[in-house]
């Protein structure tokens, strides 16, 4: 199966089973995004927002509908195949940074590169300080995530979730603990990769934050309530 969007999710459903019963948190969500877009999903504390992300990069399993990226059938991969498609085609940002505080910065860039064995030990080096370069932080690539500010290390975060080229960028809350300066910062980061032709899909409480999107989509119990 092909479609013309570059990401398609059809009826899709999230549902877990507890002790206290079934928890549906996406109840058939269907949707189209174009490469190149800069999607913002938002919605209160508990909407699905990241259970759809999570679905979306094969983090997590549906329980029913379909994700198709690029003619893939996501919904379909197991936790193997979930997880050598995500090195290859999602970066993840994480709003924590999760940041390894034992290695420099260059070295945690470099960390996608090794686990994917992609490229030599030289050419990995080389890429990271490159991406450090293009989020204007190279010069503190030898300092350990401490050493910096949390919107540097945000930026860094960025650099990681590029490290392997890939062709979707997923952030999850990821200005959700910066100041309102270097929210901007980072945003105008985004917005310059889904300039480059990245996909960048943004998950965000915050109206401020989504305003800088392509579009916006709200969900609400998990239910798509605007687009």
């Amino acid at each position: 199966m092909q479609t013309q969007a570059f990401i398609t999710l059809k009826n899709v459903t999230k549902e877990y089973r507890g002790l206290s019963g079934t928890v549906v948190a996406l109840k058939g969500i269907s949707l189209d995004v174009q490469r190149g877009e800069f999607l913002v999903i938002t919605g209160k504390s508990g909407a699905g927002k990241t259970t759809l992300v999570n679905v979306l990069a094969g983090l997590d399993r549906t329980t029913g509908g379909e994700i198709w990226v690029d003619g893939a059938a996501v919904h379909r991969f197991g936790l193997e195949k979930a997880a050598q498609w995500r090195g290859q085609t999602v970066g993840v940002v994480f709003q924590t940074f999760e940041l390894l505080p034992t290695l420099s910065l260059v070295q945690n860039v470099m960390l996608p590169m090794d686990f994917a064995h992609r490229y030599t030990r030289r050419q990995r080096r080389e890429r990271a300080m490159h991406l450090l370069e293009q989020v204007e932080i190279a010069a503190h690539a030898r300092k350990p995530p401490t050493a910096i500010s949390g919107g540097q290390q945000q930026r860094v975060a960025i650099a990681r979730a590029l490290a392997n080229d890939p062709s979707i960028i997923i952030a999850d809350e990821p200005t959700g603990s910066l100041d309102s300066a270097t929210t901007g910062t980072v945003l105008d980061v985004f917005s310059a990769l889904a300039a480059a032709g990245k996909t960048v899909i943004l998950v965000t409480h915050d109206k401020d934050v989504a305003a800088r999107g392509s579009r916006v989509i709200t969900l609400a119990d998990g239910e798509m309530i605007q687009s």
